[in-house]
């Protein structure tokens, strides 16, 4: 019995340790909630629909300051353009 608790003793030891760590964002395998309302937002601007695109890129900026999207929704939001925002901030 006392031999079966050292071999666990040793596998659990030998086991690599398990630490949370933030994910490499070019790693996600999902989308986040900003990159959700950032596509949503390119998708209306697309079809025209300017006042939708307007009020996702606000939600954006208001509830997920820190989005990676935030900064070219902020520019897009101050007069920019479509065509100079910068997905990849």
């Amino acid at each position: 019995m006392k031999l079966l608790g050292a071999t666990m003793l040793l596998a659990a030891l030998q086991a690599p340790l398990q630490c949370s760590h933030d994910p490499d964002p070019s790693e996600r395998t999902e989308d986040t909630a900003g990159d959700a309302l950032w596509n949503l937002a390119n998708d209306f601007e697309t079809r025209g629909e300017k006042d939708a695109a307007h009020q996702t890129l606000e939600m954006l900026v208001t509830r997920y300051p820190s989005s990676r999207h935030a900064p070219a929704a902020r520019d897009l939001l101050d007069g920019g353009t479509w065509s100079g925002a910068d997905a990849s901030r």
